[in-house]
């Protein structure tokens, strides 16, 4: 079984090691590529003040955040979750940072957190993949077909869910997403871009044309001719 959690933060601002807090986490489970309903969402009061340009990108502020858990309050609900799992993360050491940061506040033993997770980094993958081009998780919606008209702000679980099928359609092809939540009767109507590319590999048979068709055909050929 491969156990692998789509993850994404939400932060007061863009350096951990300079005094920012994390202020959301959103992290889906996904099981052998199959998402199930197993997932962690949390909005966390950083106990300090948000950066201007940080709200304009995810929208959050401290008035909201005020009667929300102090991360002290989540991190061993969210260390378990994701506890021995591969991490799947759109620029992985920026979201790495603020955890092992928050989490050596509460336990210096649960960080770095590359102790217990395999990381993944979806942005260096891309960057591989598509040299030169933007890769931004918009930019690889829209290069991969993943519907994100409803992201106008960043969210760390919308964020989490469209990177989560962003990866499958980068590492093989999309599988059924939320199947547990949506049930079953689609399953026979998805079909893996593994499969289809298994099937494009196996040779046409070719029938060659006896001698009376070929005859056939040269007359055929013949009355296009006289046209």
């Amino acid at each position: 079984m491969t156990r692998q959690i789509i993850i994404d933060t939400e932060t007061t601002g863009l350096s951990a090691a300079k005094g920012d807090r994390l202020i959301e986490v959103g992290c889906l489970e996904m099981i052998n590529r199959r998402i199930t309903k197993n997932r962690f969402h949390q909005y966390v009061n950083p106990n300090r003040a948000i950066d201007e340009g940080a709200v304009k990108v995810h929208g959050i502020t401290a008035e909201f955040l005020k009667d929300k858990p102090t991360f002290d309050k989540i991190a061993t609900d969210l260390f378990a979750f994701i506890d021995g799992a591969e991490l799947i993360i759109h620029n992985a050491p920026f979201d790495i940072s603020f955890l092992n940061v928050e989490f050596a506040r509460v336990n210096q033993s649960r960080a770095p957190i590359t102790q217990f997770c395999a990381v993944i980094d979806t942005l260096v993958m891309a960057r591989r993949e598509h040299p030169g081009q933007p890769n931004t998780l918009d930019a690889l919606c829209r290069r991969y077909g993943v519907n994100n008209k409803h992201r106008d702000l960043h969210g760390a679980l919308i964020d989490a869910s469209l990177l989560a099928q962003v990866y499958l359609k980068m590492t093989g092809g999309q599988v059924q997403l939320f199947g547990a939540e949506k049930g079953e009767q689609n399953e026979n109507k998805i079909v893996t871009a593994e499969k289809k590319l298994e099937r494009s590999v196996h040779p046409l048979r070719v029938i060659p044309a006896n001698a009376e068709e070929l005859v056939a055909h040269e007359k055929f050929l013949e009355k296009l001719g006289s046209r």
